[in-house]
C-alpha cells in the first residue's frame, strides 16, 4: 500500500505499526538549513539579548527557531531592494503571529500576508521558505511545530523553491518522514515542479482544511436536477480537471456540451456598483429597490436608511448625479411594485436584469494606457467569451473591440500587460500600467483555448458531416 494514498493519521499509524511490529525505529537527524546557510544566507548579527547578560554574545543562528522579529531578510540578495526586504521582514512577523502568540487575525488575513507578496515577486519565494523551516528547526513546542508544518503544506502547494534551495527543503522534509504531512509537502512540491507557478494566496478553503490537519480538499457541486456530488480537489485543480473527474464519475461520454458556473450574484454585484455597466437611470432605480429587499426584505421602517446605504444600491459614478432624496423616492416607489417579492426572487430578479447587457459576465481591469493618444488615460478593459473590449470609464462608450482571433500575442509582469492587435508582424501594440497584468494574462489564455478547442470541435462536426 503506497503511503501517499493514505491521509496523514492513516499514515502515521500504519508507520507507528510497523516500527512496533520490526521493534526498532530507525531515527535520522532532521536536516537543517545550516548548509545552506552558509552560502545564501546574510552574516548573523549578534544576539541583542544575550549581549545584556554576556559580553561575549553568540551571533545569531538564523537556520534556527526564534521568537524574536528579523529586521533584515534571511537572503543576502534581498539586502539590495528595501521595499522587497519590508515584505520579508512582515512575513516573517505574521509567520511568529500564527505560532502560539497573540494571534489577533484570522488564518485567512495571516495567509494572505505571509504569502501573498511572494506570489507577486518570486524572489521572495526562497525566503518565505527558509522562514518556515527557520521556525521548525529546534523548536521544542508541539502546537508551534503543528502550525509551522501547516504554512510548509500551504507553500509547497503554491511555488516550488529554486534549485539552489530544492536539494536542501527535500532532505529537510525526506528528514523528517515519521510526520503526518511530510510526505504531502514532498507531493505537492515535486508537482508543482512541473506547472507553473500559483499566482494568488492560499484560498480559504485550503487554509480552513489544513487547520483541521486534513490536506483533503472536498468541494460541493450542484446539478440542475437539484442533487449534488462531493468531488476531491487539490491546489493544483483546473476547472478542465474538475470537468473530466465530473464526467468520469457520471459515466458521461465526453464533457462536450457542458460547463461549470458558480454562483454569480456575489460576483455580479461589486463591478455593478462600481459603474463597470452601462446602464440608464430607470433600471438603477429598479436594481436599487432589488438590492434594498434583498438587505430590508419587508421592513419598511428601513426606509429613512435608504439615503445612507446608496454606496450599496446605486453604481459609484451615479451617486451626485440626483440628490439623496430623489433617490430615496424612486427607490420606495419601485420597492413597493415590487410587493410580496422575495429575498430569493430578488437575487433571481437582479440577475435578470444585468444579464441583458452585453457586459455582464465580464471581467474589469482599471488600467493606465500609454498607445493611444485618443483614449483617456485610464480606461476599463473587459474581458469576456466575446474577446477583450477597451472602455471610457466615466462614459462607457466602447472605444475598441478586439475578439481573440484579432490578438496575436500578450505578455505580463507585475506592473504591466501588453498586447498585439493584428499579426505579429505589422501588428498594432497597445501598453498597460497595472498591477493585475497577471489576472489578465491568465484570463486571456483560457479563453483562447477555449477559442481554439471549440474551433477544432466544430471543424471535426464539419468533417463527420462531409464524410
Amino acid at each position: 500500500m503506497s503511503l501517499l494514498t493514505l491521509s496523514p493519521n492513516q499514515r502515521k499509524n500504519v508507520i507507528q505499526t510497523n516500527q512496533k511490529d520490526t521493534g526498532t525505529v530507525e531515527r535520522i537527524a532532521p536536516a537543517t538549513l545550516k548548509e545552506f546557510s552558509l552560502m545564501y544566507f546574510r552574516q548573523p548579527t549578534k544576539d541583542v539579548n544575550r549581549q545584556v547578560i554576556s559580553r561575549n554574545a553568540a551571533p545569531e543562528r538564523l537556520w534556527a527557531s526564534s521568537r524574536e522579529p528579523i529586521r533584515q531578510p534571511l537572503l543576502k540578495k534581498l539586502g539590495g531592494n528595501p521595499d522587497l526586504s519590508h515584505k520579508a521582514c512582515l512575513a516573517f512577523t505574521d509567520i511568529l503571529h500564527n505560532y502560539p502568540t497573540k494571534q489577533l487575525q484570522s488564518p485567512v488575513v495571516l495567509t494572505d500576508q505571509i504569502f501573498g507578496p511572494a506570489t507577486k515577486y518570486e524572489v521572495l519565494r526562497d525566503e518565505i521558505y527558509c522562514q518556515i523551516m527557520k521556525q521548525m528547526t529546534n523548536n521544542n513546542n508541539r502546537l508551534s511545530m503543528e502550525l509551522g508544518w501547516q504554512l510548509l503544506w500551504l507553500c509547497c502547494g503554491l511555488f516550488p523553491p529554486s534549485q539552489s534551495l530544492l536539494k536542501h527543503a527535500r532532505r529537510f522534509l525526506e528528514s523528517r518522514r515519521r510526520e503526518p504531512l511530510a510526505l504531502d509537502c514532498l507531493q505537492r512540491m515535486q508537482s508543482l515542479l512541473r506547472l507553473e507557478p500559483r499566482k494568488l494566496q492560499p484560498h480559504p478553503v485550503e487554509v480552513n482544511a489544513i487547520q483541521l490537519n486534513s490536506p483533503q480538499i472536498l468541494h460541493k457541486v450542484h446539478f440542475p436536477n437539484d442533487t449534488d456530488e462531493i468531488f476531491e480537489i487539490t491546489s493544483t485543480t483546473r476547472v478542465r480537471d474538475l470537468s473530466q473527474n465530473i464526467v468520469k464519475k457520471l459515466r458521461l461520454a465526453s464533457s462536450e456540451g457542458y460547463s461549470i458556473f458558480v454562483k454569480t450574484h456575489n460576483k455580479e454585484l461589486p463591478k455593478y456598483l462600481r459603474g463597470y455597466h452601462s446602464c440608464t437611470r430607470e433600471e438603477m432605480v429598479h436594481i436599487a429597490a432589488l438590492l434594498f429587499r434583498i438587505k430590508a426584505n419587508s421592513d419598511k421602517n428601513q426606509f429613512v436608511m435608504i439615503p445612507k446605504m446608496l454606496k450599496e444600491l446605486v453604481p459609484l459614478d451615479q451617486l451626485k448625479s440626483i440628490s439623496e432624496n430623489d433617490w430615496k423616492k424612486l427607490i420606495v416607489a419601485t420597492y413597493n411594485k415590487q410587493a410580496r417579492m422575495t429575498i430569493e426572487e430578488a437575487k433571481g430578479a437582479f440577475l435578470k436584469a444585468v444579464y441583458r447587457w452585453p457586459t455582464f459576465g465580464c471581467a474589469f481591469f482599471e488600467v493606465k494606457q500609454t498607445s493611444e493618444p485618443h483614449f483617456p488615460d485610464i480606461v476599463l478593459i473587459a474581458i469576456s467569451k466575446q474577446g477583450l473590449t477597451i472602455i471610457h470609464p466615466k462614459t462607457k462608450e466602447v472605444l475598441a473591440s478586439h475578439p481573440f482571433n484579432r490578438i496575436a500575442s500578450w505578455s505580463s509582469g507585475s506592473t504591466y500587460f501588453h498586447m498585439t492587435i493584428g499579426s505579429l508582424v505589422k501588428g498594432k501594440k497597445f501598453l498597460c500600467e497595472t498591477s493585475l497584468g497577471y489576472k489578465m494574462d491568465d484570463l486571456l489564455t483560457s479563453y483562447v483555448n477555449m477559442y481554439l478547442r471549440d474551433n477544432r470541435a466544430l471543424q471535426t462536426r464539419a468533417q463527420r458531416f462531409n464524410m
